[in-house]
C-alpha cells in the first residue's frame, strides 16, 4: 500500500510510534533472520509507525549497502500491518542517496535526521532540506536535534516550499523554541516527541500541542509501552505517575551512566526478555554486567509482557 505525504501526516498524529533496534550478529554484521523476528513481534503491539534504521537502529553505524536491504525487509515484514518510516541523514547528497533508496524499498516516508559534526546557519539547513524534499515523493519528516535546530521562519519558508514536508520531530527539549515553532506552524505539521527516553517529557509535550511521540522502549516492554502512552493520551496521571517512578526514572539513571546508552540501554532490554539484537556497533559500547542487572530488575517488577 502506498501513502501520500499526507497520509503520513496524519499517520504520525494518531498513536504512538516506535524505533526497532537493528539486528547484529555476534561478529557484528547484520542479522536479517533475527530482524524479521523481530519486527514479527513488535509488529502487533499497536505502535501506529515503525522507524526503520533509525536512531535506536543505529542508522548512523550501517553501510550504505546494507541499509536498503534493512528499509527492504521492514517493508516486506510489515506489509499490511504497520507503515514503515526510514532514517535518513548525513550530507546532502549522501542523504538523498538514502532516501531514494527507501523510497524504492517501498517505504512510507522519511525521518531527516541531523547532517552531523559542523555546525551550519539556517540558509543552509533550508536549502538541505529543499534538496531532500525535492529528490523524493513520498513524506519527509525533520528531526529537530543536534546539529540540525531548525528556527520558525526556516520551517516557515520550507513548508511554502516542501509540499512533501509533513512532520517536524523535536529531540532538543526546549521549550520556548518549541511553543515559537508550533504557534508559527500551527496544523501545517504533525509533531513529534522526540527527546531519549520520550515517556517523561510525554505529558508536557502534549500540553505543548505534541500529543504523539516516539518510544524507545517498546523494543522490550511493549505492553508497558503502550499503556503509558494510553495513559497520557486520557491524562490518566495516577498511571503516569507510578510508571515513572516504577520504571522510568531508575530507568534513566541506568542509561544516564554513559554517554551513547540511549541504544545500548534498548539492546540490552531486548535481550533480557528474551529478543536480543546483538551487540551495539562501535563507537558505541553494551552496558556493563551490573548494569544489566540492575535493568533486569526493573523489567521484572513491569510483569509480562
Amino acid at each position: 500500500m502506498s501513502y501520500t505525504p499526507q497520509d503520513l501526516k496524519t499517520i504520525m498524529g494518531s498513536g504512538l510510534l516506535s524505533f526497532p533496534v537493528t539486528d547484529f550478529t555476534a561478529e557484528g554484521d547484520f542479522d536479517k533472520a533475527g530482524y524479521e523476528k523481530r519486527l514479527e513481534w513488535l509488529a502487533p503491539y499497536g505502535a501506529t509507525a515503525l522507524f526503520a534504521a533509525g536512531g535506536t537502529g543505529e542508522f548512523f553505524s550501517l553501510t550504505p549497502d546494507e541499509y536498503p536491504t534493512i528499509i527492504k525487509t521492514a517493508v516486506d515484514v510489515c506489509r499490511g500491518t504497520v507503515p514503515i518510516i526510514a532514517g535518513a541523514g548525513g550530507p546532502t547528497r549522501q542523504t538523498i542517496q538514502y532516501a531514494q533508496a527507501a523510497e524504492k524499498a517501498g517505504a512510507h516516508g522519511i525521518l531527516l535526521m541531523p547532517h552531523y559534526l559542523t555546525e551550519a546557519g539556517q540558509e543552509g539547513l533550508f536549502q538541505h532540506v529543499k534538496a531532500i524534499c525535492d529528490s523524493v515523493d513520498f513524506g519527509v519528516i525533520i528531526y529537530n536535534r543536534a546539529q540540525a535546530r531548525y528556527s520558525p521562519d526556516t520551517l516557515a519558508r520550507l513548508a511554502d516550499a516542501c509540499p512533501n514536508l509533513v512532520g517536524f520531530k523535536d529531540g532538543v527539549g526546549d521549550i520556548e523554541a518549541m511553543v515559537s515553532v508550533y504557534q508559527k506552524m500551527g496544523d501545517r505539521f504533525s509533531y513529534l516527541g522526540g527527546l531519549p527516553t520520550a515517556e517523561v517529557y510525554a505529558a508536557a509535550y502534549k500540553a505543548l500541542g505534541t500529543p504523539v511521540y516516539s518510544s524507545a522502549v517498546f523494543n522490550f516492554i511493549p505492553k508497558t509501552a503502550m499503556e503509558f502512552y494510553e495513559a497520557v493520551r486520557t491524562d490518566d496521571l495516577p498511571t503516569q505517575h507510578r510508571l515513572l517512578k516504577d520504571f522510568f526514572m531508575p530507568y534513566l539513571d541506568i542509561r544516564n551512566k554513559m554517554a551513547g546508552y540511549a541504544v545500548s540501554i534498548v539492546k540490552a532490554g531486548a535481550t533480557i526478555v528474551g529478543h536480543g539484537a546483538g551487540p551495539v556497533r562501535p563507537p558505541l559500547t553494551d552496558l556493563k554486567p551490573q548494569e544489566v542487572e540492575e535493568l533486569r530488575a526493573l523489567i521484572e517488577k513491569l510483569g509480562p509482557q
